[in-house]
């Protein structure tokens, strides 16, 4: 009994699978002959569905093809123009560039032409300071009587104390006293710290 009961699964599972296999083949074959099925059922019906579907889009193709155009004229248009705008900046940046080297440079010449003249400005003050400290104390005390006192108080300042002093014995009292003032004057509001 044991043996029968194995021997009964196996045929049908072997009956499943061939009425599988014939089902499957029948469905190819449905899918080979429904194409043609459906040509004859309906031949009268496709032409008219094609006219109509055919019709509309042909009637809505020459004003889209026109739209689509504009607009592409447009783009080209706006394009172009944006190219225009972009190369006169490009030539506007490269005129501020060329300006600012130009400036840079007169910048950077001017800086040193009053580097110059401060330097020679320097160098004739300390010449004349030295003139005046080996000239003759009552000569020197005559020219310093005609100066401006802030004029003078500037080249006391740069003397050696010994020679201001011998300059200052031979001036009047009270433009020694003026220019005093103002050498101490300039140094008052020095700060401190």
């Amino acid at each position: 009994m044991k043996m029968h009961a194995k021997t009964q699964p196996r045929k049908t599972g072997t009956i499943t699978v061939l009425v599988g296999l014939f089902l499957a083949s029948g469905l190819i074959r449905i899918a080979e002959v429904a194409p043609a099925f459906a040509e004859e059922m309906l031949p009268e019906a496709a032409p008219e569905t094609m006219d109509m579907a055919s019709v509309e889009p042909a009637s809505d193709m020459p004003k889209l093809l026109k739209a689509i155009q504009e607009r592409e004229a447009q783009i080209a248009e706006r394009e172009a123009y944006i190219d225009r705008r972009m190369q006169t900046l490009a030539v506007a940046e490269q005129r501020i560039r060329e300006q600012m080297e130009a400036l840079t440079d007169a910048e950077e010449k001017l800086a040193a032409t009053l580097s110059l003249a401060d330097n020679a400005t320097e160098e004739d003050v300390a010449r004349l300071t030295e003139v005046y400290q080996r000239m003759k104390p009552v000569e020197a005390a005559g020219i310093f009587e005609t100066m401006d006192i802030q004029f003078a108080a500037g080249f006391f300042s740069r003397m050696r104390p010994e020679a201001s002093a011998a300059i200052m014995a031979n001036l009047p009292a009270d433009l020694a006293y003026s220019i005093s003032v103002v050498m101490a004057g300039r140094n008052a509001n020095a700060p401190r710290e």
